[in-house]
C-alpha cells in the first residue's frame, strides 16, 4: 500500500482507531485502484449502517436488547469455575447484582496477576498466595483450654511458620492485637515464650468459664497471615503463568503485597473498584462484567448498549443503581417518577413541595397524550414566508 493510499484513508471521516485498523490490513496487500475503492466504499458503507439515526430512541434500544436476552438466562447462582472450586455467581441474579450497583456482590473474588518474577515460579506465587488468603491461628500451631490454671495454651508449629514464611515475632504481635482490634475482646493478659514457641493467653475475669471459651474461640479464630476479607486462594496456571483466584475480595490491600501485578488484577466488586481506582474504572468494570456474564450464557449483546447503561450509571462520579433509590428515582419528571414505582407516594411529595412537570421526556408524554420528542418528533418544522418574484 503506497502513501497516496494512505492519504485516501485518512481523508475518509471514519473513526481514528478504524483508519488504523484498515491500514494494517492493507498494508501488505497488492491491490488495484478498483479494488482498493471497492474496499473504500465497503467499509464506508457498513461503517454508516452501524451509526445511530439522529433523534433515535437510545435508551428504549437498549433496554430491550439488554432486557429480552435476561428472559432466557438461567437462575443459577453458583458455579465451580472450572476445577478451582471457586464459587461464582452467574446468569440472572449476576446481572441484576451489576444493574443494582450492590456495595457487596453475593460472591466476591478476584483474579490476581503476578509480575513476572513470581508469575513463572508455583513456589513464589503459593508464596504471595499465603499473603493474601486468611490464615487463623489454629493453623499455625495447637491450641488447648487449661481448665485448672483458667489459661488458653496456644504452641505453635515452627516448621509450618517456616514453610509459610511467618516469623513467631509476627504471630506474637499480630494474635493479641487482632483479638482486640478486630474481634473487639480486650480483657485478657498475654505471655510469651519464644524459645517454647507458645503463648498463654489469660482473661482478667479468671472466675468464669464463659469467658474463658469465650477468649479460646476468638484465639482459635484470629487472623494471624494474610488479609481478612480473602477467605481462599487458589493458584490455577494459565497460559504458562500463575494466577491466583480467590474467595473474597479486598482490592487496596491486595495492592499492597509483594508480587502483585496491579495493573491487571481485577475484582468483582464493582462499588470497590470505583472507591479505589475512580469512576472511569468503575464504568469499565460495569461493562466488563455485564459483557462476560452474557457471553457465559452464549447471548451476544452490542457492547453500544452496555456502554449506555454503564455512562448513566457513572456520570455524576458516584456507581449508582437503575432502580428507584438510583437514576430512575432522581428523574426530574414527577409523572416519569411516579410511572416508575411507587406512585401515589411520588406524586404526593410532588404535591406537597409544588412540583412543575414541564413534560420535556419520553414517558410523561405518553402519559398524557402528547407527542414524544424523538424521532420524527423531535423535529421542529417552521414556515418561513418568502416574497418570490414572478
Amino acid at each position: 500500500m503506497n502513501s497516496d493510499m494512505e492519504q485516501r484513508i485518512d481523508a475518509l471521516d471514519l473513526p481514528y482507531r478504524t483508519r488504523e485498523d484498515l491500514k494494517a490490513s492493507l498494508a501488505d496487500r497488492e491491490l488495484t485502484d478498483e479494488q482498493f475503492d471497492r474496499i473504500l466504499g465497503m467499509v464506508f458503507s457498513e461503517y454508516e449502517k452501524s451509526r445511530i439515526e439522529p433523534c433515535e430512541a437510545v435508551g428504549i434500544v437498549a433496554a430491550q436488547s439488554i432486557g429480552e436476552p435476561g428472559t432466557q438466562m438461567t437462575m443459577r447462582t453458583f458455579h465451580y469455575a472450572g476445577v478451582a472450586e471457586i464459587n461464582v455467581t452467574l446468569g440472572l441474579p449476576r446481572l441484576i447484582e451489576i444493574m443494582d450497583a450492590r456495595r457487596e456482590p453475593s460472591t466476591p473474588t478476584m483474579a490476581v496477576h503476578l509480575k513476572d518474577d513470581w508469575a513463572f515460579n508455583r513456589d513464589r506465587a503459593r508464596e504471595v498466595s499465603w499473603q493474601i488468603e486468611a490464615a487463623p491461628l489454629h493453623e499455625f500451631g495447637d491450641i488447648t483450654i487449661d481448665m485448672e490454671n483458667m489459661q488458653v495454651l496456644v504452641l505453635l508449629n515452627k516448621s509450618v511458620c517456616d514453610r509459610r514464611k511467618i516469623g513467631l515475632e509476627e504471630i506474637f504481635e499480630a494474635a493479641p492485637r487482632k483479638i482486640r482490634e478486630k474481634r473487639h475482646f480486650r480483657d485478657f493478659d498475654v505471655e510469651e515464650d519464644v524459645k517454647k514457641a507458645s503463648i498463654v493467653f489469660i482473661p482478667k475475669n479468671r472466675e468464669s468459664y464463659q469467658n474463658l471459651f469465650q477468649l479460646a474461640e476468638h484465639v482459635r479464630n484470629v487472623i494471624v497471615q494474610g488479609i481478612d476479607d480473602i477467605e481462599r486462594v487458589v493458584v490455577r496456571k494459565e497460559g504458562g503463568e500463575y494466577i491466583l483466584y480467590t474467595e473474597g475480595s479486598n482490592l487496596k490491600d491486595v495492592f499492597e503485597v509483594e508480587g502483585v501485578d496491579t495493573s491487571r488484577t481485577r475484582s468483582n466488586n464493582i462499588s470497590e473498584i470505583a472507591d479505589v481506582l475512580g469512576i472511569e474504572a468503575g464504568r469499565n468494570a460495569i461493562i466488563q462484567e455485564a459483557l462476560s456474564t452474557l457471553n457465559e450464557q452464549g447471548i451476544g449483546v452490542d457492547v453500544r448498549h452496555i456502554m449506555l447503561v454503564a455512562d448513566m450509571m457513572c456520570m455524576d462520579g458516584e456507581v449508582k443503581q437503575i432502580g428507584r433509590h438510583g437514576i430512575a428515582g432522581e428523574k426530574e419528571s414527577v409523572l416519569s417518577r411516579a410511572a416508575f414505582e411507587v406512585t401515589v407516594n411520588h406524586l404526593l411529595d410532588a404535591a406537597i413541595a409544588n412540583e412543575v412537570d414541564e413534560l420535556n421526556g419520553v414517558t410523561e408524554n405518553v402519559i398524557v397524550g402528547q407527542p414524544i420528542q424523538l424521532g420524527t418528533g423531535d423535529v421542529k418544522l417552521i414556515a418561513k414566508p418568502v416574497n418570490l418574484k414572478i
